[in-house]
């Protein structure tokens, strides 16, 4: 195609072969007959075949009319699509979106989330890192390898760049395995568990662990550390496995893990989850994301 072949011309061309007739282009594209019929003449000379054959009462597309219409519709679709594209993810309404989550985050939260973005935003695409810590996440989204994290809050002491929206307050509760002598209670308070071995996650400073050992620490004990994990399945499948119990968040009921049993622990602290990301890389789809999250979320 030359150098003097404009969008113009592919748009005044395919009008003219939609419609067979220059009068009905003409109208269509809001201009005089006359300057559609120069341009069409432009386009053939600087192509240098004929794509139309012209006769008082019709419009006839030649062989290398038909040819150069697939060619011409193919462009203008793209062209259209990119300029759409571009203003969606412009305007925040399109993009990539990546999130993490917290292993009971996975099943708890996601679902709603990713529907309520849906919702307002149906033209964004996720990429989701389930099973990470909060303190992995602080380090992915300072990595820029994720825009959205769910987590548990505080994320990082300190640092200002830091935003949070409140998703929900989350009690802890007590996972045994079936059978065990404590299941038969419908609710506990830590000091049933002073003689316990405990699974925990292998990150002592994580929010949850370090409420768990100050809530030992006020019933006068320590906790028994003796197996240590690094995801929630695997806490669970030990528990389930009679290795020991553990206190997880209430949202761990989620995680489908037979064998154990979960009892509601009393007085124990709640849990924030939130939605985390850095405000210095707030693009245009974060805003969108945002934005949609406003007045979704459940609160405790």
């Amino acid at each position: 195609m030359g150098n003097r072949v404009e969008l113009r011309h592919l748009r005044y061309f395919a009008a003219v072969a939609e419609t067979c007739h220059f009068g009905q282009a003409a109208k269509r594209l809001n201009i005089a007959q006359p300057a559609l019929s120069h341009a069409i003449r432009q386009l053939e000379e600087e192509l240098g075949v004929s794509l139309l054959t012209r006769t008082t009462r019709r419009v006839v597309l030649t062989d290398a009319g038909r040819f150069f219409l697939d060619e011409a519709l193919y462009t203008l679709n793209r062209v259209d699509a990119g300029i759409n594209g571009a203003r969606l993810l412009g305007e925040g309404q399109a993009g990539l979106v990546r999130i993490g989550l917290t292993c009971s985050a996975t099943f708890a939260h996601m679902p709603f989330l990713i529907q309520s973005i849906r919702k307002k935003l149906p033209g964004l695409e996720f990429e989701v890192h389930s099973d990470l810590s909060t303190e992995e996440q602080w380090v992915k989204l300072r990595e820029e390898t994720l825009d959205l994290g769910v987590v548990h809050p505080p994320v990082h002491d300190g640092d200002e760049d830091v935003e949070l929206i409140p998703i929900c307050e989350e009690p802890l509760v007590v996972v045994l395995p079936v059978g065990h002598p404590l299941a038969e209670k419908q609710s506990l308070d830590i000091a049933d568990l002073q003689d316990e071995s405990f699974v925990t996650g292998v990150k002592p400073e994580s929010g949850i662990a370090n409420a768990v050992m100050k809530m030992c620490l006020n019933a006068g004990f320590s906790l028994k550390k003796k197996h240590m994990v690094s995801n929630m399945p695997s806490l669970l499948a030990l528990v389930a496995s009679g290795l020991g119990v553990g206190v997880v968040p209430d949202a761990a009921r989620s995680v489908p893990v037979p064998g154990i049993v979960c009892r509601p622990l009393s007085g124990s602290p709640v849990v924030p989850v939130a939605l985390a990301w850095l405000k210095s890389k707030r693009s245009p789809v974060m805003a969108g994301v945002l934005e949609a999250f406003e007045g979704l979320l459940p609160k405790a």
